[in-house]
């Protein structure tokens, strides 16, 4: 019986239920409602333009994986409509990726918007894999950073091949130890970092579109042509980095990735620009990467299981 302290006591067991349904969706079973509004609080303050009701709309749900801090790294599965499959092909698989650098909020911001859209026809041709925050623990620091709560710089932790020798060199010799891009002390030392490498694994995507700020172009790094312009964003080489990426993925591993380069980390682009970024890459992974045959995907996935 609840006593003198019942409000108290009511609080105590109303943050209990809670944090017990955060704990389990942590592991990869569905979020509740109550975790997904938690969840939303935390991170849309800290985005320029996502209210908690728009991001609750996306249905993240967990993944499995936390970040150092524990908060869960939040995804989207979107499959492509019915007819996109036809003709003995599967549909393209689009890993799309923001905030792997936790101070270029606009990097998370966009990919919600996008997230929106993909209900649209111009986007139910794929298959869609969204994570718009890969380092909440950089986004949802004191002040936000770049490297996540170990102080890692998430976009050179893949284990490009060498990595053990030239990441560490190029920190040294071409940032002058900037902490801010610190590699780690091994490849794939962070959780954030691991789960996007099983990801990869498991969904085996065709494309990965990396968002990032604020460059102002597109980089790109992978076998098929690159995209000329998307929106205002033209196409630009930023440079190869160990532990990239793009470098781990378009170069070594034969997967084509799209960095986009934002042009403010702060400050989201004009509604029409972001909608033309959107289209232009549509219509670009439509024209240059290939559908694979239905055949030969479910071969691969037995390969892997």
């Amino acid at each position: 019986m609840i006593t003198s302290n019942a409000p108290g006591v009511r609080r105590c067991i109303v943050m209990m239920a809670l944090f017990a349904g955060l704990a389990a969706s942590a592991f990869g079973k569905p979020a509740t409602a109550a975790a997904q509004t938690e969840w939303c609080k935390r991170l849309s303050p800290r985005l320029p333009g996502i209210t908690t009701a728009s991001c609750e709309n996306s249905a993240l749900q967990p993944t499995g994986a936390v970040s150092l801090r524990g908060f869960p790294i939040l995804m989207r599965k979107t499959p492509a409509a019915k007819s996109a499959g036809s003709n003995d092909k599967e549909p393209v698989r689009i890993l799309l990726l923001g905030g792997i650098h936790g101070d270029e909020l606009t990097s998370s911001a966009i990919v919600f918007k996008w997230m929106q859209w993909m209900q649209r026809p111009a986007a139910q041709d794929f298959y869609w894999d969204v994570v718009p925050v890969v380092n909440p623990d950089g986004l949802l620091a004191p002040k936000q950073q770049r490297v996540n709560a170990n102080g890692v710089d998430l976009n050179r932790n893949f284990p490009t091949p060498g990595w053990q020798n030239d990441a560490p060199r190029y920190w040294a010799r071409a940032t002058h130890s900037d902490p801010r891009r610190f590699p780690g002390t091994a490849p794939l030392s962070e959780p954030e970092t691991r789960w996007i490498n099983e990801e990869m694994q498991r969904f085996k995507p065709q494309v990965i579109i990396s968002v990032h700020a604020p460059f102002g172009v597109l980089d790109f790094d992978g076998p098929v042509k690159p995209p000329t312009r998307f929106g205002r964003l033209n196409f630009t080489r930023v440079g190869v980095y160990p532990g990239s990426l793009g470098n781990y993925s378009g170069m070594h591993k034969n997967v084509p990735v799209i960095t986009i380069e934002l042009p403010n980390a702060q400050r989201m682009p004009a509604p029409a620009e972001v909608q033309r970024i959107w289209l232009d890459m549509l219509a670009w992974i439509k024209v240059n990467v290939p559908k694979q045959d239905t055949v030969l995907a479910k071969r691969a996935t037995i390969v892997a299981k």
